[in-house]
């Protein structure tokens, strides 16, 4: 059954191969009146992957350890909720699960009216790139990264999965990375193909065709990176959400330069701007995840949430690189369109410093996760870069982007600022920030991000209170006002959850308090036991403040038999919209004493908020769009 599920990888890198050779040959030879085999062998590819999935999970349900894969990542004791998840737990899985998504965003625009409307020879071209990746897909599963490699005789049971990964959060984190990526996929292919295509002049623009694809695959990718921020503050037990680790950093990018070719595309839409420069942006996306996913798989930089060293990595960077050279290439040969650029001093002037802003903080994160990989030209040993560093680096251009994205609704595309609308606006958000600094919370970098969050909070609702009363207040839809009130509510839980947290190890004897700023924590009772595949020490910590029951923290610590008696920790919160309490246990001193870290964390669920606004307010775009569809 397993040698049947390898020929169908096989299958589908040779259909995919002979389908872009084919849509190239009809092109050159100027045979487009037909892109049907193309777009049939498409089809043929799906029903590969599908299949060949379907067999992976057949195997993970069953416990089928005849696959290493299966051995390798569950285990007899593993609920059926994980071990079916652990299809993209490991490397070979989560390939497959990426190509799959790829692939079916490939189908899904298949069905589309705007795939449909498209001219042969762009849908040729269209087919000719999305082959390409498919079968470039294809050719990592079935030489570097088979998922259906056997191991014989079969063992009794498998090795288990990493308890780390034994969370909801991280198990969907992954596959909403995957969507994310496989959704830029479809509108970089589609800009690509336009601008090859000698019909590309009587298309649509390709960001309205592919909009819908756009706006999904943000909001995937948003979610995802939002989902592995809460993963990290609730599993790793370090009381913070963002750490600057490399693999983090590397889901960040591909978001950075999606959210400035969004920005850029309103300037298209709205003057004609930019077009060659979209073109680019959409395809430096799509690169920017395949980028994601070799620094995952290479091993070449050290990571918590790396696979370490694999051969994966050298046809990988190759392919990076050729994507890269072409997509440039394409997009800067075509002809220069629209007008030249406004006063800077307008919304379209802050528009282009924000994407500015949004490519460089990309760069700058990019070039510091490498740092090992580049100081290696001039040193033996070579050193990566702390999160001291992209803190003083990054949190400055991030306080910027907050500003500009503050201040542009207040100014018109020409320049014009509305005093009558943005002086309360100004006035009111100043004010908050003075009685913040009166507070103590006067931080100079905080302090202009709270400004930004709480001048971008006051500018939305004033123009949602005049839409509401029927008066024209902005251009905005109710997706991208939800969107920017989304995001101003992740920085002001950013600004202050980071630089004011206050923590502290504790060591707790029963029953005699200890204080953790206007805190009391008791230490209650301490439980020791055993659960299926692992022993456990709990403590039970009430916490009061001035005289008035909080609640109870009970972290956990736990050593897993199957990885070597190592220590895993499950954390507790007191959750608040003011101060969250957070707590993380270590283990016990020698005097009996237990050991854990506390921390008191302001505004941190307003991350929590804000990230999810972020991620779903999308939607209402794509349901208004479609609305209006219908009613034509």
């Amino acid at each position: 059954m397993y040698f049947f599920a390898y020929a169908l990888l096989l299958a589908a890198q040779f259909c995919s191969l002979a389908c872009a050779g084919l849509a190239l040959i009809q092109i050159r030879q100027r045979q487009i009146q037909d892109a049907s085999l193309a777009e049939k062998g498409h089809w043929a590819v799906t029903a590969c992957l599908l299949l060949a999935s379907a067999l992976l999970l057949h195997a993970l349900y069953w416990k089928d350890y005849r696959l290493d894969y299966v051995a390798s990542y569950t285990d007899n004791i593993l609920d059926l909720f994980y071990r079916l998840t652990a299809f993209w737990a490991g490397q070979p899985g989560s390939m497959l699960f990426w190509a799959l998504a790829v692939s079916a965003m490939g189908t899904v625009f298949a069905c589309t009216r705007s795939c449909r409307s498209l001219q042969p020879e762009t849908r040729l071209w269209f087919w000719a790139f999305f082959h390409v990746v498919m079968a470039f897909f294809a050719l990592i599963l079935t030489v570097w990264s088979n998922p259906f490699a056997m191991t014989l005789p079969a063992p009794a049971d498998g090795r288990g999965l990493n308890p780390l990964l034994q969370n909801p959060g991280m198990i969907i984190h992954p596959p909403l990375l995957f969507l994310g990526y496989g959704g830029f996929t479809v509108p970089s292919c589609l800009a690509l193909a336009i601008a090859c295509s000698s019909q590309g002049a009587l298309e649509k623009p390709w960001h309205r065709s592919s909009r819908a694809f756009c706006i999904a695959a943000w909001s995937f990718l948003t979610a995802g990176i939002l989902l592995g921020c809460w993963w990290a503050y609730m599993e790793l037990g370090w009381g913070g959400y963002w750490g600057w680790d490399p693999v983090e950093n590397a889901s960040l990018i591909p978001w950075l330069v999606a959210t400035a070719t969004f920005h850029t595309l309103a300037m298209e839409r709205r003057g004609g701007l930019l077009a060659r420069t979209n073109v680019f942006l959409i395809s430096l996306t799509t690169i920017a995840g395949f980028f994601a996913t070799y620094l995952v798989r290479s091993g070449v930089i050290d990571s918590v949430h790396a696979f370490g060293q694999s051969p994966v990595g050298t046809p990988l960077l190759v392919f990076i690189c050729a994507m890269l050279l072409l997509s440039a290439g394409i997009a800067f040969q075509s002809p220069r369109r629209g007008r030249g650029l406004a006063s800077p001093a307008s919304r379209e002037g802050l528009l282009l410093l924000t994407v500015c802003t949004l490519l460089a903080l990309a760069f700058v994160i990019l070039l510091a996760t490498m740092w090992p990989v580049v100081s290696r030209l001039w040193t033996d040993a070579p050193q990566g870069l702390d999160a001291k560093f992209y803190n003083k680096v990054c949190l400055p251009l991030g306080t910027l982007i907050a500003l500009a994205l503050a201040l542009c609704p207040l100014l018109s595309w020409k320049g014009t600022f509305d005093a009558r609308r943005g002086l309360p606006v100004l006035v009111l958000a100043a004010t908050a920030a003075g009685f913040c600094a009166f507070l103590g919370y006067a931080q100079p970098h905080p302090l202009t991000a709270a400004f930004a969050a709480l001048a971008s909070i006051a500018g939305l609702g004033l123009f949602l209170i005049l839409r509401l009363l029927g008066k024209p207040a902005s251009d905005f839809s109710l997706g991208a006002l939800g969107c920017h009130l989304g995001l101003a509510l992740f920085v002001l839980g950013v600004a202050f959850s980071g630089p004011y947290k206050n923590e502290a190890d504790i060591a707790f004897a029963q029953n005699e308090p200890q204080t953790l700023g206007s805190y009391e924590l008791v230490l209650k009772g301490l439980q020791q036991g055993r659960q299926p595949g692992y022993e456990f020490l709990l403590a039970e910590i009430e916490v009061r403040k001035n005289g008035r029951a909080v609640g109870v923290l009970r972290p956990e610590k736990r050593a897993y038999d199957k990885f070597g008696g190592m220590f895993f920790t499950e954390v507790d919160v007191i959750p608040s919209l003011g101060e969250e309490l957070y707590a993380s246990l270590s283990g016990l001193d020698g005097q009996g004493r237990a050991i854990a870290k506390v921390s008191i964390e302001p505004l941190v669920n307003w991350l929590w908020i804000g990230g999810a606004l972020l991620s779903l307010m999308p939607l209402l775009v794509l349901r208004r769009r479609r609305s209006k569809a219908e009613a034509q």
